[in-house]
């Protein structure tokens, strides 16, 4: 799968699950244009990606793809919060 072909699976996928987990109350849905990709890399035949959405919701999405499998997997994360630490 090529890095353009990955990145444009990534976000389709995004789109559907937040659009599908989204709270009906809130009326909102997004589109390919509010998620942005934070970090991506590709090993031989494989994909990952780390991407968000430009709603307030706190939500990480990671994205593998198996090339030897022909199998995409996304993982949905929640951040609960950021602890600042000093050394």
């Amino acid at each position: 799968m090529s890095e353009q072909e990955f990145t444009k699976v990534c976000k389709e996928k995004v789109v559907e699950y937040t659009n599908k987990h989204i709270d009906k109350t809130d009326n909102t849905f997004i589109d390919k244009s509010n998620v942005y990709i934070v970090w991506q890399c590709k090993t031989l035949q494989n994909n990952k990606a780390l991407l968000s959405t430009t709603l307030i919701d706190g939500m990480y999405y990671e994205v593998t793809y198996n090339g030897d499998k022909k199998e995409l997997y996304l993982d949905a994360y929640k951040k609960f919060e950021n602890v600042k630490y000093d050394f």
